[in-house]
């Protein structure tokens, strides 16, 4: 599994965050985003019927696209994300119950950091992937000055990025960038429109493929 998101990853340079969005909506837009190029989702925990989303995404979406949790906040979120079949676990911030379960299970953790200290414990700790949140009010500088040291480190941006300031991003040196509003957006949800969905997800995905050559 690891594997598969990390190759996902290289490919597409985007997660894409649901939150607070209608479950009832949830399969056309992520079919939506898969149109734009889109290849992993999270579903955070704090949406109203998460776990149901997730396992339903994967009934439809799992052979093609990767699902995972995310505002994994202790042990228990993350067993219950594993029961419910999510592929991978997202954190805001560095939880070692949250990693041990990911670790334990193969499912890759993005475990949400900001200092230097936090990005490496949660590394050490065992998370495949360090977001760096929240990303843009630190800015694409913070997260070049930190790959000097730890380079090492597989970082993703998280948190107000945007189709103006991700290729600052990725010129930093991230892996990946982590979208919500930015990409979701939830006043397109809200009136139907999945084209401004799409279109988005592969402005983000282009930029990404461009800015890696």
């Amino acid at each position: 599994m690891s594997d598969v998101i990390a190759s996902r990853l290289q490919e597409t340079g985007v997660v894409a965050i649901i939150r607070g969005i209608d479950t009832s909506v949830i399969h056309p837009l992520v079919q939506a985003l898969y149109d734009g190029g889109i290849r992993l989702v999270e579903v955070t925990l704090n949406t109203e019927g998460a776990l149901e989303a997730i396992a339903s995404l994967l009934s439809k979406f799992g052979d093609s696209m990767s699902v995972g949790a995310g505002t994994v906040l202790n042990e228990q979120q993350a067993l219950a994300a594993k029961a419910h079949g999510a592929q991978f676990f997202v954190t805001p911030n560095v939880d070692r119950s949250v990693i041990h379960v990911g670790v334990e299970a193969n499912i890759p953790v993005m475990a949400g950091a900001l200092t230097p200290t936090e990005i490496y414990d949660a590394y050490s700790a065992g998370a495949q992937f360090v977001k760096v949140f929240p990303a843009g009010t630190m800015g694409a500088r913070y997260i070049k000055e930190v790959r000097g040291p730890l380079a090492n480190v597989p970082l993703m941006a998280v948190g107000g990025v945007t189709l103006e300031n991700a290729g600052e991003f990725f010129d930093a040196g991230v892996l990946a960038l982590g979208l919500g509003g930015s990409l979701v957006n939830k006043a397109a949800v809200e009136r139907g429109d999945y084209d401004a969905i799409r279109e988005m997800a592969r402005s983000f995905v282009d930029l990404y493929r461009t800015h890696r050559g």
